[in-house]
Order: C-alpha cells, then structure tokens, then sequence
C-alpha cells in the first residue's frame, strides 16, 4: 500500500481487509480526506459497480419469496409510457439484465461521456424515451456486454414492483437482514463525516457521483467492515444463514463473457 501512494501515487489512501471463516485483519495506508480524517474499516467509499452485486442479491431474495421470476421479462413491470425492446420476438429478462446479456448497451444516450457528477441529472423520462427508441442489434440472452444500463434498469424495475425506491428496498430485503448498517445511497450524518474524498485518476479532488435513476448500477456507499460482512455472508456462511437461498441462486446460472476463461452469473464473474 506504500508503494501504491507514495511510489505509484495510485491513491491517497487505501483500507484493505484478509480474513477467512476464522479471522479477518484490515490494514490502511495514507489519508481519506473525511470531515473527521479517519482511515479505517469505517471509512465510507463510493462501491461503484459493486452495487450491482447487491441488485443482483435484491433480485433472487425477491425471487425466493415469488414476488419475480428470473425470466419474467422486464416489460412486465414498467408503466405503458415506457416500450421495452425486443428481437426476433424474444423479451429482454430480469435474468438478461442481472447476466449483462440483455443486449442493451454500457450506457443509455443523454449521459456524458465524462464531467463532474455525469449521471445525475438523468431522468426516469429519459430512460423511457431510450428504451421505447432503442434497437436491439442480438437477441437478449446471447451476447455479453457490460451494462450500467441493464443493472440500472433492473433495479428501477424491482423498486417498481415492490412500489419502494430501490434504497429503501435494498435496506430492508438486503442491509438489514446481513447487518449492513453503513451500506446506503443516502448519506447519515456519521456516514458524511466518515466519507472519503473522492480522486481522480491524477489524484486531482474529484465530486462524488449520483445516479437517481440507474441506482442499481453503482449508486452504493458503503465500509471495509461492511463489506467483510457482505463478502463473509455470500462466500462463507452455512447453511440457515440469512438470505441463503437467496444467495445460492447468484452462481446456478452462468453465460460466457468476452473474456478468456471467464463467465457470468448474475451480477458476478466467476474466473478459472
């Protein structure tokens, strides 16, 4: 992690966690930039794309409890305005988004390929115009590409069928039950003060990011400590855990990526 910082200047600060069913141990590097200027597992980072390993676990935990279906098309659940598209007659699915083969792209039109903060101020309107325009060029199902846009899109389409916002979902069906309680979108105010400052690639400061409308794909802010009990509950948990059936569901199904001895589950790939 020295190296990383003061040799590489990869960052300005680094938590790392090891551990097994046994122990864990977590060790920092540098500085976070917070309000209290703390640096440790209770440190609050922007997660990114891990949030969509956390929709996908929304999705089978609603799926136990019958609510959806992995091939229930997404179209189901989205209001008349919104037209999903389709090809040769075969729907997009919850299980095509949450597998990145839906055949929708990275990225819907009207987001900036770069900029300060480039998603917030997309709306659900948008994403409905997109989507009724849209032409898919492969039959959902059978073509790997990583989609912001389908996992966004999965998890607007389960808050709609929950009628909740998709944080308030994810807390209850998800952090709740797994112990998260410093994993939200939404920030508490020991959360904003434990809050990491965010860099750019040339460690310029950099704003944080919101994505109101494709939440699903990476609006999460969570901890080192958190993410251990995530990561402890999905890879090392018996049997009567919680969300166990849940979380079993995650790797039963796996598509080929474009990558080499790679496939994917739903919203993780597996490597070997």
């Amino acid at each position: 992690m020295r190296e990383r910082i003061e040799r590489d200047h990869q960052s300005v600060g680094i938590v790392a966690v090891s551990f097994d069913s046994a122990q864990e141990k977590i060790a920092t590097y540098g500085r976070s930039g917070s309000a209290v200027d703390q640096l440790d597992g209770d440190t609050v980072f922007e997660i990114g794309s891990i949030t969509k390993v956390f929709t996908a676990l929304l999705l089978t935990e609603m799926v136990t409890h019958g609510e959806v279906a992995l091939d229930d098309p997404a179209s189901k659940f989205l209001p008349g305005t919104a037209k999903m598209p389709d090809r040769n007659g075969k729907q997009i699915t919850l299980l095509d988004l949450a597998t990145y083969t839906s055949g929708l792209p990275r990225n819907p039109s009207g987001i900036p390929a770069s900029g300060d903060n480039p998603y917030a101020a997309y709306t659900v309107e948008q994403l409905y115009e997109f989507l009724s325009n849209y032409k898919l060029r492969y039959n959902p199902g059978t073509h790997y590409e990583y989609a912001n846009l389908g996992f966004g899109l999965l998890g607007h389409v389960l808050a709609l069928r929950a009628g909740s916002s998709y944080e308030d979902l994810l807390i209850s069906r998800v952090c709740e039950p797994l112990g998260l309680q410093d994993t939200r979108i939404s920030l508490s105010d020991s959360m904003r003060e434990r809050l990491a400052k965010g860099h750019a690639s040339n460690l310029t400061p950099a704003s944080n990011w919101d994505l109101p409308t494709l939440a699903g794909a990476g609006a999460l802010r969570s901890t080192a400590n958190d993410l251990a009990k995530f990561m402890k509950a999905t890879c090392l948990s018996g049997a009567n855990a919680p969300l166990r059936s849940a979380i079993d569901m995650l790797l039963q199904t796996r598509r080929p990526t474009d990558g080499p001895n790679e496939e994917v589950s739903l919203g993780w790939f597996i490597r070997g």
